[in-house]
């Protein structure tokens, strides 16, 4: 079956026996065109199925209402609730959202910033692969070489001048370690992120400031992995291959502690056995009657405070970058 072609301008101004420059206003400045030419060609588009370019009219228009939002994992129930405030927020004002998932990969990071400034967003909100001091990655310059308003959420990289939305790690690990020392536990397994991520030291350090705090040795052993199930899966399996149980598992984000569950459950390991306790919520938890102490951080306010301080800076190029801070608390 042979392909249709796109149909362009150049069919409907000879569909209706016009110019170009006459169809292309009646799309782009419709009020300098008679109403029934207007009409004429409105439905000569509709017959031939014309679709208008809306990148290139946007790009006209001079008034770009687009943000590019690029997070290294969309499948994350975190980023799915932050997006969800950013796409709101942005709705609110009259912004469309480009979102981009790198999927954990520094060169689709690469490609999704090169792609955004391609489209001239009016910001960029950006929640990058890594958050290791050492990860500079090239884009950083193209970003500052284009002025782009930019602002970094919950992975930020170590720069000083973009805004940027954090959560309060130290606090989150801090609350399950209270949590954990009320409970009589002095053996603890810690699936983590990255050994490099700067999230990962913060939470870990709040977590032994927990047990020194309370003067109460803390037998520590540390599985790093990368934030996402499936290793988080296979290191708690693995270490009951070769150690007893652990008395708490504590996982440094939801799908972590998700990983973790599934490999005691497929163990066969009960929930009395072995104390499981996270950060970030668990999502429906409570319909299967599971209660896993949680240090958990408000997701809605962390996106609604990126949007926001990105549109500060739209609005005003010359505005100094702001940190935002969100708080945790602990819930059951």
């Amino acid at each position: 079956m042979a392909r249709r072609s796109k149909v362009t301008i150049n069919d409907i101004a000879r569909h209706v026996g016009m110019t170009n420059m006459t169809v292309s206003r009646a799309f782009q400045d419709p009020d300098k065109v008679k109403p029934e030419t207007r009409e004429k060609i409105l439905a000569a588009a509709r017959e031939l199925g014309y679709v208008p370019n809306a990148f290139a009219s946007h790009l006209r228009s001079r008034k770009n209402r687009l943000i590019g939002l690029v997070t290294a994992s969309v499948d994350n129930p975190f980023y799915s609730e932050v997006i969800k405030a950013i796409s709101r927020a942005a709705e609110q004002h009259d912004y469309t959202i480009m979102l981009i998932d790198t999927d954990g990969s520094p060169e689709r990071e690469e490609v999704a910033i090169e792609t955004l400034l391609s489209y001239q967003v009016a910001g960029v909100i950006l929640s990058p692969v890594s958050d290791d001091a050492a990860y500079q990655p090239a884009y950083l310059e193209r970003l500052r070489a284009a002025k782009l308003p930019v602002v970094m959420l919950d992975r930020i990289l170590n720069v000083e001048d973009f805004s940027r939305v954090v959560l309060d790690n130290r606090l989150a690990g801090r609350l399950v370690g209270e949590a954990l020392v009320n409970e009589g536990i002095r053996q603890v397994l810690v699936l983590t992120g990255p050994r490099g991520s700067r999230i990962t030291q913060h939470r870990l350090s709040g977590l032994k400031e927990a047990y020194d705090s309370a003067g109460i040795p803390l037998r520590l052993e540390q599985r790093p992995g990368d934030y996402t199930l499936q290793p988080a899966y296979r290191d708690m399996a693995d270490f009951m291959r070769h150690s007893k149980v652990p008395e708490a598992v504590f996982g440094f984000n939801q799908l972590i502690t998700l990983g973790a569950m599934r490999a005691l459950h497929d163990a066969h390991v009960s929930r009395d056995d072995v104390l499981v306790a996270g950060i970030d919520r668990l999502p429906y938890a409570d319909i299967f009657d599971v209660s896993v102490p949680c240090a958990v951080h408000d997701t809605y306010r962390a996106g609604h405070e990126a949007f926001h301080l990105l549109f500060e800076q739209i609005k005003d190029p010359t505005v100094a970058g702001r940190e935002v801070v969100v708080s945790a608390s602990l819930m059951h």
